[in-house]
């Protein structure tokens, strides 16, 4: 389990096929403090750390990324050079800073607009129709591993939702959502309460 805090962003330095894809993953953390077999969610997905290296600042872990979490996640990205949000797993006693995140991509969406509110960056993004319904405003949403506030949804005919969220300077600054533009898509994972309420709702119909 996750909270969307990410603690770092680290760069893909390569990537190759050993039947799974394997990456390893350079970033600004201490080797000594990241255990082989650990979780890290990686641009939102839960990888497991099978190899690290490097040193303290200036480190680099392997990960193996299997053809199901290719498919599921953006187009491209676990690709040599392609930055990505990092968080060590949570621990029983930390502090939830963000929200309940479990590291599974639900869906891709696209940046359907950027613009600037205030001193904060306004982004809509599309959601793709199998999640609208879990998508809420003033609930919690996951954007490439970023726990992040839905500040409004808007329905569209074909069953899609465009949801706008605001990315405050220092968000933008210390994770990869900065960057984003419009066309750009993105790892999403709905609330995990939104999930289980839209079961329960379900069986009761």
């Amino acid at each position: 389990m996750f909270t969307g805090i990410v603690t770092a962003t680290g760069t893909i330095a390569s990537a190759e096929r050993r039947g799974d894809l394997h990456l390893r993953i350079a970033c600004p953390w201490d080797p000594d403090h990241i255990a082989l077999g650990a979780s890290i969610s990686c641009a939102g997905v839960c990888l497991t750390v099978v190899e690290t290296g490097g040193s303290a600042g200036d480190m680099w872990f392997g990960v193996d990324v299997s053809g199901e979490t290719v498919a599921r996640t953006v187009a491209g990205m676990w690709e040599a050079g392609r930055r990505l949000n990092l968080e060590p797993a949570l621990r029983l006693g930390d502090e939830l800073g963000g929200h309940l995140v479990t590291g599974h991509v639900d869906a891709v969406g696209q940046v359907a607009s950027r613009s600037e509110d205030g001193g904060s960056t306004r982004i809509a993004i599309r959601a793709p129709a199998a999640i609208a319904p879990f998508i809420a405003a003033k609930g919690s949403i996951t954007v490439d591993g970023v726990s992040l506030t839905v500040n409004t949804v808007a329905d569209e005919a074909g069953g899609e939702a465009v949801f706008a969220l605001n990315i405050i300077p220092h968000t933008a600054g210390v994770t990869t959502l900065g960057g984003l533009a419009e066309g750009d898509t993105v790892n999403l994972e709905i609330d995990i309460l939104a999930r289980y309420l839209q079961r329960m709702q379900s069986l009761r119909g």
